[in-house]
């Protein structure tokens, strides 16, 4: 595979969001380099293109924003609707001869919709990334929009020639899902696991004061906030002192009840930080400070949290089971069991009393070692190799 890929960052580069999967997209369009062109599906000009300087300067700041959601400017919608009025040549004749294409988003309807045209443009393995299930599997905590677009979504999977799965959890829950439609042909699916960002330089456990307890995620439904708040306040009304420290964006449908809670909390003087999104260098500054890590989601597609808390020398306590027991059996990890409350309070209780198992779990935390982003771009691109392509 010499020839060059075609890499959609339809969304992606419309965001400085740093979700999981922005994260992973990002991360894959800086490790392919000049082995892959990124692309988009222009909603204004109607059509596949190559990214413009200001979509690649979105991919490339380190900086984030305080919504997930896709920005145009004005100048390009513009841009776009003069050259679909225009009669411009087609612009799919452009990405003939490519080696391929990756989508590592989860593709929107009208992407969805787009994607057979640019199937049939570029050459070699139509490739997809699969995430998660979680919207099948938690549908009461996930936004409604995603949960009525999923459906559809995993059966456009099937139009790929190959679905490179974030873990091996994911991997079983898009094959069973499809097992479960009765769909007897599928594309080949492999759990090519994900890679981090190593420490810039080695972090160890905090020794200040106050010790402090690190959450990083997404606030919303399936994380699992809610059960945390509960269990922090669980310990903090009977003495034990500690910050807690929570680093995300805000879902506004699934985790304004958790906003609510944090404000009350703070109200009424307990010690909770909350600055919503980081860029990458405070958050790196908020790991080297914490005492560790608590990570209460219900279910992941991986866990780039964990990874990188482990990666960092810092214990995390999360659950054992699926993408995240994955990652965390094999040391650095406190179980939280099924992550209520009383189990959650439980692991953090443990773990501030007993300096002994934290340093036990930090020290297996810093003997552990990740896949990084080079080794998975270089994982994905020779598993594309070998996939045939359907016809």
């Amino acid at each position: 595979m010499n020839a060059p890929l075609l890499l959609d960052l339809s969304h992606t580069s419309h965001t400085r969001a740093r979700t999981g999967v922005q994260r992973v997209s990002r991360s894959l369009w800086r490790e392919l380099g000049s082995t892959a062109v990124a692309v988009t599906h222009d909603p204004y000009e109607d059509a596949w293109r190559q990214l413009d300087e200001w979509e690649k300067d979105n991919l490339l700041s380190t900086e984030t924003s305080s919504g997930r959601g896709a920005k145009w400017p004005i100048l390009p919608m513009l841009r776009g609707r003069f050259r679909r009025l225009s009669g411009r040549p087609d612009p799919l004749a452009a990405f003939a001869g490519y080696g391929g294409l990756v989508v590592p988003e989860i593709f929107s309807a009208d992407v969805g919709a787009a994607l057979p045209a640019i199937f049939a443009a570029s050459g070699g393995p139509r490739i997809a990334i699969f995430h998660d299930a979680i919207a099948l599997q938690f549908p009461e905590f996930t936004p409604r929009s995603t949960v009525t677009r999923f459906p559809s979504y995993l059966q456009e999977l099937l139009r790929f020639d190959g679905v490179a799965a974030v873990s091996e959890a994911s991997r079983s829950a898009l094959l069973s899902y499809w097992k479960w439609l009765g769909v007897s042909k599928t594309p080949e699916v492999t759990a090519v696991t994900l890679g981090i960002d190593p420490a810039p330089t080695p972090t160890a456990v905090q020794t200040g004061p106050v010790p402090i307890v690190l959450c990083v995620a997404t606030i919303e439904g399936r994380k699992n906030h809610m059960a945390l708040l509960e269990a922090c306040e669980m310990l903090w009304s009977t003495g034990t002192v500690f910050q807690l420290r929570l680093v995300g964006l805000a879902n506004s449908e699934t985790g304004s009840e958790a906003i609510s809670r944090i404000s009350a909390l703070r109200a009424s003087g307990r010690n909770i930080r909350y600055n919503g999104a980081l860029s990458d260098m405070d958050l790196e500054t908020a790991y080297a400070e914490c005492t560790l890590t608590v990570y209460p989601s219900f279910s992941e597609g991986f866990g780039l949290p964990v990874a990188e808390s482990l990666s960092r020398g810092k214990p995390c306590a999360c659950r054992m089971d699926g993408a995240l027991g994955e990652i965390a059996r094999a040391g650095g990890c406190k179980d939280i069991g099924s992550a209520a409350a009383s189990e959650i309070a439980s692991a953090i209780a443990g773990l501030l009393a007993s300096p002994s198992e934290l340093a036990e779990l930090g020290s297996a935390a810093s003997g552990r070692r990740f896949k990084t982003w080079p080794q998975y771009a270089s994982e994905l691109r020779q598993w594309m190799g070998t996939v045939n392509i359907l016809s």
